[in-house]
């Protein structure tokens, strides 16, 4: 949920380290650092961000394990070109997120979750056992709640798609769900179908149409399922987004 949190709902780092590290990465995924500039000097940066070198120098390694910066010897730290910066990573996506919302952003993530869940589903459907049924059933019975809040809906949407992935089995696809994540956290901050009861419900029956597919070992209507729930998100937020596009 931490990337749904900062992204959708505004928690912010807490550590120095992380407060580093969230302003450096959002400024270089921003555009604020061109790729290939080089970045300020350590003094600069430890004066900006009132710092240890210690604590700059591990921030450093962390966008570097990002894939946003590397060192170069007697040159400085350099910005790398966006083909290099990881896109599965939880902050990067965060990051993007938070340069702003639009229809590219929206589809790409929607290709990837096209391209990625209706086979987890189908997974599922093959591998389930009658308790992770049974728990898959509960999450959507606990998705049906009037009483949501965004943040409260997305939580448990979350929940049931990651079940999905542990259900089927194959420990790549469970580690890829961030990108899940981040569909769900543009989807949310656009536009939740916590907005209004009559949205709660409709993705509520849209995601028991999955656990009922499941719970039959049906791998072709999980699949098809699935890419509705999908389908219904996307289409939300693209409404949406057409509407703040046709008021400004």
């Amino acid at each position: 949920m931490t990337l749904i949190k900062r992204a959708a709902f505004g928690t912010l780092p807490a550590s120095s380290h992380a407060k580093v590290v969230d302003a450096l990465g959002r400024a270089i995924v921003a555009g604020d650092f061109a790729e290939n500039e080089i970045l300020p000097g350590d003094p600069v940066l430890t004066a900006r961000f009132e710092v240890s070198r210690t604590v700059l120098r591990e921030a450093m390694k962390t966008l570097a394990a990002k894939g946003l910066i590397r060192a170069k010897s007697r040159v400085g730290t350099q910005v790398n070109p966006r083909e290099s910066w990881n896109f599965v990573d939880r902050d990067v996506i965060g990051w993007r997120m938070q340069k702003g919302m639009d229809g590219e952003f929206v589809r790409q993530l929607s290709e990837m979750r096209m391209a990625l869940e209706p086979a987890t589903a189908a997974l599922a459907a093959r591998h389930a056992t009658p308790e992770e049924i049974i728990q898959l059933y509960n999450i959507a019975a606990r998705m049906d709640d009037r009483n949501h809040s965004r943040e409260s809906f997305a939580a448990v949407d979350l929940e049931f798609h990651i079940a999905v992935a542990a259900m089927s089995r194959n420990p790549f696809i469970r580690s890829v769900s961030t990108l899940v994540e981040a569909a769900l956290a543009v989807s949310f901050r656009i536009s939740s179908p916590a907005l209004s009861p009559e949205g709660i419900s409709q993705s509520a029956s849209l995601h028991l149409r999955i656990a009922r597919a499941i719970a039959d070992h049906d791998e072709e209507t999980a699949m098809q399922a699935m890419r509705i729930v999908i389908g219904e998100g996307v289409d939300r937020a693209c409404e949406a987004l057409g509407r703040a596009e046709g008021a400004a």
